[in-house]
């Protein structure tokens, strides 16, 4: 099977809305819908997948998946509202620059995120999280959360906010009503 371009994924005849990070909105149809839609798929895994790697790999399968769980939720709230600052897409989420910061240029994982692959078994555990998310089959554990942090930061944003969950040392907050 021949991969497709990425510029397929700019919209056009599989319904995307236009943008680069944005996938079909309608079901794929014939072969060609369908090999777009699995490629786009595997690319926002793969992103996915770097970013529970990035911020939770010391938090266990519940923790990576607590991540993905906020990543869903921002999308789904995003794509409810037709658009949101964080993005509508989950590449869009997980690379909006400073919400993840293992995408910060400056953080110590950058490097370490973008070499690691499947040999790494958090890495592995990780995808395989990733992998359910893109299909809709990731229960959520953090009650709707859209933000977290560490417990060992105090990020100005979590004055006074009362967190939903508590998760390994994450703690997650439902900042925003989706």
């Amino acid at each position: 099977m021949k991969p497709p371009k990425l510029t397929a994924l700019t919209g056009g005849k599989s319904g995307g809305s236009g943008t680069p990070h944005d996938p079909p909105h309608n079901p794929p149809g014939d072969d060609k819908d369908r090999d777009m839609h699995e490629f786009y798929n595997t690319i926002a895994a793969d992103i996915l997948a770097r970013t529970l790697w990035g911020e939770a790999r010391g938090e266990g399968t519940a923790g990576m998946q607590a991540v993905a769980n906020v990543v869903q939720n921002r999308v789904r709230i995003a794509q409810e509202r037709g658009k949101f600052w964080w993005g509508g897409s989950i590449i869009e989420v997980c690379q909006k620059p400073y919400q993840f910061s293992c995408w910060n240029r400056s953080d110590p994982s950058f490097r370490k995120l973008q070499a690691v692959d499947e040999k790494n078994l958090y890495f592995a555990t990780a995808l395989r999280i990733a992998r359910r998310a893109v299909a809709g089959a990731l229960e959520d554990l953090t009650e709707g959360a859209t933000h977290y942090h560490a417990d060992y930061v105090e990020p100005y944003w979590a004055r006074g906010q009362t967190p939903v969950k508590t998760i390994g040392r994450h703690i997650f907050y439902k900042l925003i009503e989706g």
